[in-house]
């Protein structure tokens, strides 16, 4: 006779393992990149229309 295999043990674990990994907050990320950029960009903006200007 064949042996039978009851997926429901897989099936349980991998629903238990889902379930925890919804749960668990995401990281935050940090802010200081994006001010960073934004300032590089106005401080690159100032100095062309600084050049334009002048």
């Amino acid at each position: 006779m064949s042996e039978h295999i009851d997926p429901a043990g897989n099936t349980q674990a991998f629903r238990a393992f889902a379930q925890g990994a919804e749960q668990e907050p995401a990281p935050k990320k940090s802010p200081l990149v994006p001010i960073i950029a934004v300032v590089a960009a106005l401080v690159v903006i100032g100095l062309a229309v600084f050049v334009v200007l002048r």
